[in-house]
């Protein structure tokens, strides 16, 4: 296999670039995984992943979740 040529390597490296500029816009992407899972991406460093059943089981409890986080704002830690 011949090594590629400088050329094909900056081509290369300004594709991969302008794929990444979208990751850091504050917007959520969601995509399926090979295993089925859905993942989401924009929330932080890594996406957070689960499966259906998962995903059913958090948003059913999002007002459960709203409550707790609320009446533990004081301890929790809040971007200024």
């Amino acid at each position: 296999m011949a090594e590629p040529s400088y050329e094909e390597l900056k081509a290369r490296v300004a594709e991969l670039e302008s794929k990444s500029t979208g990751r850091r816009t504050g917007d959520l992407e969601f995509r399926v995984g090979e295993k089925g899972g859905v993942s989401v991406y924009g929330l932080g460093r890594f996406p957070v992943t689960l499966y259906y059943e998962q995903w059913n089981r958090l948003l059913g409890a999002a007002e459960e979740i709203k409550k707790f986080m609320e009446e533990n704002k004081a301890r929790l830690k809040l971007k200024e």
